[in-house]
């Protein structure tokens, strides 16, 4: 018999909740197989099954246990009997199968008689009902005879059932009200989320500074190449490795945005970790893509495509998500317009991007209709000072309104040209 444990997550963590089971109990399982969910503080992981054999699952799913308590227990070996079988003993037992029977019960009705002639008899018919049924030529017959071959599920018959007055209503009140709750243990993940956003409004001195930023030049780039650069490198040009490129440069240019505090000292990064927020089926992890200062635009792009990936698998690592210098969140997708971002402790600042919208703009001293995106940068105001923020979110507006600048480490091609 082989005992199926809890394995450790990472460094620190004691206790996980069993989020779900994978498999039923007596259920015969596969080596490797997955079988169960589990979720600590930082990350959902799974447990595979080291044998084949058949389980039996010795704790609840939503408990919350000790890493390396047994959990269940495989018998290798042994298997659950096969669907052939089972539909062999049914046909010497004289049963039919199901699909059978629904096949059988299907050519019955279709060699059924015809229905009798529909019952007109206390319909009653409104004036203007009656007029545009003379003008498509319909009798009563028709009208009677066409709700009488819709379908009626089981749903409909329980609300005549429950409610029989119900169907006097008009069909804007057919729904019933209702006063129902639902109570849901929250996983380990959203309770550590709750309590670490809580920290960050509590015990930091959090400010969001906003510009906005003309998307034309981005999206004439996306337009024009995306079929070339999907086909060299199989995957397409996207918004994100873009703006993680951008704040890179202007990372370098601005060491303080990418520093944090440390007791009473702040920490200096000589490289940049960017963290991409991704929403996942457990909730919003950041998994982050490291030494972005050595990525070209394509291996930036694949890289986030596969942890966001990973992500909503749930198949991120606590290393995959640990860490990070600066967080980019792009709650444009959802539709948002503008927001405040929140700080991913300890780091001092985060990105926010928010939805395209074509918008009136005045640009070289007209108005022009424009792809226009609102960039919110919250930041810690212990670490990073006004000014600096503000220079730091102009840069990157600059970078990305200009793509090509990326190319000579945020300076004018001008400027790099005449070696000034």
């Amino acid at each position: 018999m082989i005992e199926v444990k809890v394995p450790s997550p990472g460094e620190s963590i004691t206790e996980v909740q069993l989020a779900s089971w994978l498999v039923k109990n007596g259920e015969t399982v596969d080596r490797d197989q997955e079988i169960a969910e589990i979720d600590s503080d930082k990350a959902t992981l799974t447990i595979s099954a080291e044998e084949s054999g058949v389980i039996t699952l010795l704790v609840e799913a939503g408990e919350t246990i000790k890493v390396g308590t047994t959990v269940a227990q495989i018998i290798p070996g042994e298997s659950r009997p096969v669907l052939k079988s089972i539909v062999a003993e049914s046909s010497v037992a004289g049963v039919v199968p199901e699909k059978t029977a629904r096949k059988e019960a299907l050519s019955e009705n279709i060699q059924s008689p015809p229905a009798a002639e529909p019952d007109i008899s206390g319909i009653h018919i409104t004036p203007l009902a009656r007029k545009l049924m003379e003008e498509k030529q319909l009798s009563e017959k028709d009208i009677v005879g066409h709700f009488a071959n819709m379908r009626i599920s089981r749903r409909d018959v329980m609300q005549v059932v429950s409610a029989p007055d119900a169907m006097q209503m008009p069909a804007a009140t057919l729904k019933a009200a209702s006063r129902e709750t639902e109570r849901k243990k929250m996983t380990t993940l959203r309770i550590r989320l709750a309590k670490r956003l809580v920290a960050v409004k509590n015990e930091t001195a959090m400010l969001t500074t906003f510009n906005e930023l003309n998307m034309r030049a981005i999206l004439n780039i996306k337009k024009q190449y995306n079929e070339k650069f999907k086909e060299k490198y199989g995957v397409g040009i996207g918004f994100m490795s873009f703006f993680t490129k951008a704040v890179t440069i202007a990372l370098e240019q601005f060491p303080q945005v990418n520093a944090m505090i440390d007791g009473e000292e702040l920490v200096f990064h000589k490289y940049v970790d960017i963290g991409i927020a991704v929403s996942a089926p457990k909730g919003l992890v950041v998994p982050v893509v490291r030494n972005t200062e050595t990525l070209s635009l394509d291996q930036i792009e694949l890289r986030i495509k596969e942890l966001a990936t990973r992500a909503r698998d749930n198949k991120l690592t606590i290393d995959e998500m640990s860490g990070g210098t600066f967080t980019i969140t792009n709650g444009g997708v959802f539709g948002s317009m503008m927001s405040t971002p929140i700080l991913n402790p300890p780091q001092s600042a985060i990105l926010g991007m928010h939805n395209i919208i074509d918008r009136p703009v005045a640009i070289a001293g007209r108005v022009e209709i424009a792809p226009m995106m609102y960039l919110a940068l919250s930041y810690d105001h212990r670490v990073i000072d006004g000014s600096e923020s503000v220079r730091f979110l102009v840069k990157v507006k600059e970078l990305l309104e200009n793509p090509a600048n990326m190319l000579f480490e945020g300076r004018d091609p001008e400027h790099v040209l005449l070696g000034l």
